[in-house]
């Protein structure tokens, strides 16, 4: 699929395309479970091609009653801005061709890694060790009776999408949901199945696990803390989207990453990795 044109700079935003401009649905990805349509969106001569997953075509989930799979992706984007990281493209809920609707700015990745020209962000390697630049998630089964070592690259990239997913209990993080550009940015997509009051982080980017969180996160992680308080805007955004006991819970999850001030490690209550990790 072809790439979305340049959003010029200016007083028009990504958003402000994406919630305004005139969606055209140009085709439909038929990989994903839930419906997933490609569009592209215009107004007032800027346009730009997007991913539009109507309400309408979301499947129940039972340990996700509550809310939709739409306003969690928005409530993603929503939380990733407050940390200051551009980790999320931008996302609206909005009305189009088939009802209400979750739109996000479609991400062209790079099939190479990016400008860095690595070959990708995961590996499945022999040994016991994952060697200089990557980090250890666990042994997989590569099938015939072998196991293989599965790493994530030691890349800052990635390390804030490890924070932004245990803040937004992230259920769903698998290797298809990272998007390295070909300028080096990276984007994390596909946060629908997130914000849930019970512990449902399952995702590949466990190398940190324990270690101390760099600068950076903490100061994201306290800025967010504030942004989050009763009353501020982001927690009124919130409560539009996600239930008041979600929120609670989202207000927690950051309280014990701060006062522990380590990466999260798997609770053993709930299978770590997702199936398919791809």
């Amino acid at each position: 699929m072809p790439a979305p044109e340049r959003i010029p700079t200016g007083s028009l935003t990504a958003v402000d395309l994406l919630a305004k401009g005139e969606l055209t649905v140009r085709g439909r990805i038929r990989e994903a479970s839930n419906a997933v349509l490609y569009c592209s969106v215009s107004y007032e001569g800027h346009s730009a091609h997007c991913v539009y997953k109507p309400v309408a075509g979301e499947r129940p989930l039972w340990d996700f009653p509550d809310g939709t799979l739409a306003q969690r992706e928005v409530a993603a984007y929503e939380v990733c801005a407050a940390l200051g990281w551009d980790l999320v493209p931008p996302t609206v809920l909005r009305d189009g061709p088939y009802g209400e609707g979750m739109v996000q700015l479609w991400i062209e990745a790079a099939p190479d890694g990016g400008e860095d020209g690595e070959g990708g962000l995961l590996a499945l390697v022999d040994g016991e060790e994952p060697g200089e630049g990557w980090k250890a998630v666990g042994l997989a089964d590569v099938g015939e009776g072998r196991t293989a070592l599965l790493v994530h690259a030691d890349d800052e990239r990635l390390r804030r999408l490890a924070v932004l997913d245990a803040v937004i209990n992230n259920g769903d993080r698998k290797g298809g949901h990272l998007l390295p550009t070909g300028d080096g940015h990276l984007y994390g997509i596909d946060h629908g199945v997130t914000f849930n009051v019970q512990d449902k982080l399952r995702t590949l980017l466990w190398g940190w696990a324990g270690e101390p969180l760099p600068r950076e996160s903490v100061e994201a992680l306290t800025g967010l803390a504030a942004a989050l308080a009763p009353g501020e805007p982001l927690a009124a955004r919130l409560a539009e989207l996600i239930t008041a006991d979600e929120v609670a819970a989202l207000r927690e999850r950051v309280a014990s990453l701060l006062a522990d001030g380590v990466h999260r490690s798997p609770s053993g209550e709930w299978p770590p990795i997702p199936w398919p990790p791809v």
